[in-house]
C-alpha cells in the first residue's frame, strides 16, 4: 500500500480542486487518478488484463469529461462504456458472481432507468446502455472480492449522481459527492483486483509459504561456499 502514496496526492490535489472550484488543480489531477492506478497495477500484475484496460478508458473518459457541452458527455460516457466493459470482462473470467447479485442490480438498473426516462430526453438509450453495463460491472464486482464488489457498488453511485444531474437534480455537494465516489472506486477496484488475483503477496502470504515448504533433508541440502 506504500506504493499508493502519489494516489493518495494526486486524489487530495483533485477533491481540493472540485470543492474550492479551481478549474486548474481539476485539469492537472484528474487525468493523472486512473494512470496512477494503472501503474500500481501493473507493478502487481506484471501483465495487461481487463482491468488495466479499464483504466486506460477511465483516463480518456476523465479528459473528455473535464470540457462542457453534450458531445463531450457523451464521448465520456463512450470511454467509461469500454472501463466497464474492460472491468467486466476481467471479473467474469475470474469468478462468477452470486446469481442474486446479478438479478438484484438489474433491478436497480430498471428501476433508475424508469425514474429517470421522461427526465433525461435525448440522453436516454445512451444511459441505458451505458448504466445497462455499470450494473452488470458492479454485480461482476461481487464474485471477485469484498473490496472490489464495495468498489463496483461506489462506482454505480457516482455515475447515478452523474444521471441525476443530467436529469436536472443536483444534489447540495454534488460534485464533491461524484468525486469523492469515484475516486473511492477506482482505489478499491484496483486494490482489490491486485490482492484477489494473487500477483501481490504480504507478509501473512509468505510466512505461509515457508510453512507449507518441504523440508529439505540434511543430506540433499546445498552446500554453500563461505
Amino acid at each position: 500500500m506504500r506504493r499508493l502514496w502519489p494516489f493518495g496526492v494526486v486524489a487530495a490535489v483533485e477533491l481540493i480542486g472540485v470543492a474550492a472550484d479551481v478549474t486548474a488543480l481539476q485539469w492537472l489531477a484528474k487525468p493523472l487518478l486512473a494512470p496512477v492506478l494503472l501503474a500500481y497495477l501493473l507493478r502487481a500484475r506484471r501483465r495487461v488484463d481487463g482491468v488495466a484496460v479499464g483504466l486506460v478508458f477511465a483516463t480518456a473518459g476523465d479528459v473528455a469529461l473535464l470540457l462542457s457541452g453534450r458531445t463531450a458527455f457523451l464521448v465520456g460516457m463512450g470511454c467509461f462504456l469500454g472501463a466497464q466493459v474492460g472491468f467486466l470482462t476481467a471479473f467474469l473470467r475470474h469468478r462468477r458472481p452470486p446469481v442474486a447479485a446479478v438479478v438484484g442490480y438489474l433491478v436497480c438498473w430498471a428501476a433508475g432507468n424508469v425514474a429517470l426516462w421522461n427526465a433525461l430526453g435525448p440522453l436516454r438509450l445512451p444511459v441505458l446502455g451505458y448504466s445497462l453495463a455499470l450494473s452488470l460491472m458492479a454485480a461482476a464486482a461481487t464474485g471477485v472480492s469484498r473490496r472490489v464488489a464495495v468498489g463496483g457498488a461506489l462506482f454505480l453511485l457516482s455515475d447515478l449522481l452523474i444521471g441525476l444531474d443530467a436529469a436536472g437534480t443536483t444534489l447540495p455537494g454534488h460534485s464533491l459527492a461524484v468525486m469523492t465516489t469515484y475516486i473511492a472506486a477506482l482505489l478499491l477496484i484496483t486494490t482489490g483486483w491486485a490482492e484477489a488475483t494473487g500477483r501481490t503477496r504480504g507478509a501473512g502470504d509468505r510466512l505461509a509459504q515457508v510453512v507449507t515448504a518441504p523440508a529439505v533433508p540434511p543430506s540433499r541440502r546445498p552446500v554453500v561456499r563461505g
